[in-house]
């Protein structure tokens, strides 16, 4: 059985990353509500879990150098967000072509550039992303996260 708040945290996570990764080398604003959905605070205006959550996630991250930003803005977004060197690194690194060569067998003349572009990290987490599958976005953020250990 699978534990949500981890499948959310992946889920995030790879939302956030895709979003620096097509924004870098420019700063940008990441909206909590953009990430994790719509939120509305109770009547003290305390925010709910989930949101709370995603809102956490980002502190993380920057905690843990994936990402640098400015200053937040209460416990709606995080200002001037930007990837780090060592995450834009990994995130651009291909994992070999392999990978795409099994999944689309039935395309072997496909050219190595696009094959090298396809394995890339960041094309990897997208798909996952695209797939919907929570096992397999797991499967790929822990990946990643577990190389960036390393750089």
């Amino acid at each position: 059985m699978s534990d949500l708040n981890v499948d959310d945290f992946y889920k995030d996570t790879a939302k956030i990353l895709d979003a620096l990764y097509r924004s870098f080398p420019r700063p940008l604003i990441l909206y909590v509500s953009d990430i994790s959905g719509e939120d509305k605070p109770d009547e003290y205006g305390v925010h709910s879990d989930r949101h709370m959550s995603c809102f956490s996630t980002l502190l993380w991250l920057a905690d843990e150098n994936y990402l640098r930003f400015e200053d937040s803005i209460q416990q709606e977004a995080v200002d001037q967000a930007v990837l780090s060197a060592p995450c834009f690194n990994l995130l651009s690194t291909p994992t070999g072509p392999a990978e795409f060569q099994d999944k689309h067998a039935e395309k072997r003349d496909v050219s190595l550039s696009v094959q090298t572009e396809m394995s890339r990290n960041i094309n990897r987490l997208r798909r996952a992303l695209k797939e919907g599958s929570s096992i397999r976005l797991r499967n790929v953020m822990a990946e990643i996260m577990h190389a960036m250990v390393y750089i």
